[in-house]
């Protein structure tokens, strides 16, 4: 049996959806498409991921190619996106069941430093100890460098073949398998991932 259970955080425990957050701001059309594009698939949002630039930066950087009346839809989103956070289906049970028969969770996420803000929200997130949530920002560091799962490994002094690592980014999955880790994809099939965990030998229910 695997002793670790290692999660990615978006669309693996909560569904991070950049249009639904534009959408809630009541943005349609070029100006929606705008703001995904300047926002969220901007360098910026890597950088700001890595832990390189602040979510000022943010702001300032991808406000300078929006109009202005888009400006404050700019702010709203990189500082308030997670106001309303949407779970994952099925993952608050499984991180439940998972921790109640024993296993070890972990968290390894791409993220900004404002995810130690957001994070307790998240259903199950109880389950996931601030001591194991391993954050790119706060390592400089990014899936799926190799770099990053080295770094979480040391962390915790985890032997690689221990760890059963599940992500929705098939790069990150294959960069964890090539340095020893069992992995799954998470393509938003609950009963598919319960089903390739037991392929695994970790213990859950179908």
């Amino acid at each position: 049996m695997k002793q670790n259970i290692v999660f990615d955080m978006g669309q693996v425990l909560m569904d991070f959806a950049p249009p639904t957050f534009i959408a809630r701001l009541g943005y349609t059309g070029d100006d929606a498409q705008a703001l995904l594009r300047e926002v969220f698939k901007g360098w910026e949002w890597v950088a700001f991921d890595r832990g390189d630039i602040t979510g000022e930066d943010v702001v300032n950087s991808a406000c300078s190619r929006l109009p202005q009346r888009l400006h404050q839809a700019t702010r709203d989103l990189v500082f308030h996106w997670w106001d309303e956070m949407i779970p994952m289906p099925g993952a608050k049970e499984l991180v439940t069941e998972l921790h109640e028969k024993g296993y070890p969770l972990y968290v390894l996420s791409n993220a900004s430093q404002d995810f130690h803000k957001y994070f307790d929200s998240i259903p199950g997130s109880e389950y996931l100890p601030r001591e194991r949530r391993f954050v790119s920002s706060d390592y400089r560091l990014l899936k799926p460098e190799h770099e990053i799962y080295q770094q979480f490994f040391k962390t915790y002094s985890l032997v690689p073949e221990s760890c059963v690592f599940i992500d929705d980014n098939p790069c990150n999955v294959e960069a964890a398998r090539r340095l020893g880790m069992h992995a799954v994809v998470h393509r938003g099939d609950m009963a598919r991932l319960r089903r390739e965990l037991r392929e695994l030998g970790v213990d859950v229910e179908p």
